[in-house]
């Protein structure tokens, strides 16, 4: 019986965000539009000012954020990051990181969402191109991410985010069974270890405190264009 688990507790990832001060059509410098379908994700506001925009079945929202600030939602919610000086974050990621790792959709126009290759090619960030063409296609999709989620957020009545939560369904579709294992690796495994170690206490065991150890990571990649901003990014 498993009793340990190694990663981050509860199966989470973190990463440090500097958000994009690029910008936008609309005059507010920020990052790119886009949705989760399977994990919850968290801001803990290390320094700077800004907001996050939110849109849901429920309606359009804008929660101010500065330092100090601790602010999450759930799959289905589609979010800006909006800095208005500086803004700083370390983001918390279920499923061990799976919001970086593919959990995600970009507001894109609904042209660009009727197949995965079609996404693909308005989305990728060639990571071998010299960084300042990194920085160009990281800003040409956010622009059209938020021609899509302007579009979203002006339409009246439910069928239009309705129409962009299927398309996003539909493009995740063949990674699923990727999720899953990730899943299983690390948010289930950290619940069952969980699990296995009460059993144990109920017993007045506690075989698991023997394995008892510390860790201490630094970021595996420094500055790497996000979708909200540059990411220093730990192992998942």
């Amino acid at each position: 019986m498993t009793t340990t688990y190694a990663g981050l507790p509860g199966g989470v990832a973190i990463s440090h965000l500097s958000v994009y001060d690029w910008p936008a059509a609309d005059g507010a410098c920020g990052g790119t539009p886009h949705m989760h379908l399977a994990c919850s994700e968290a801001y803990v506001v290390t320094g700077g000012r800004g907001a996050v925009q939110t849109l849901t079945a429920s309606g359009y929202e804008v929660t101010p954020l500065q330092a100090g600030t601790v602010a999450w939602f759930t799959p289905g919610t589609i979010h800006r990051l909006v800095n208005e000086g500086d803004l700083r974050i370390t983001v918390l990621m279920q499923n061990s990181g799976l919001p970086e790792a593919g959990d995600a959709v970009l507001t894109l126009p609904p042209e660009y969402l009727t197949d995965p290759e079609t996404y693909a090619r308005a989305t990728a960030i060639p990571v071998d191109a010299p960084r300042e063409e990194q920085e160009r296609v990281a800003r040409a999709r956010r622009d059209l991410a938020l021609e899509g989620y302007q579009a979203l957020c002006a339409a009246e009545g439910p069928q239009a985010l309705a129409a962009f939560h299927r398309a996003a369904a539909a493009l995740v579709r063949p990674r699923i069974a990727e999720w899953r294992e990730r899943w299983r690796q690390g948010a289930e495994a950290s619940a069952a270890a969980t699990g296995a170690q009460l059993d144990w206490l109920e017993q007045a065991e506690a075989p698991h405190l023997a394995d008892a150890a510390v860790r201490a990571e630094q970021p595996v990649s420094r500055g790497k264009f996000g979708m909200c901003g540059r990411l220093d990014a730990y192992e998942s």
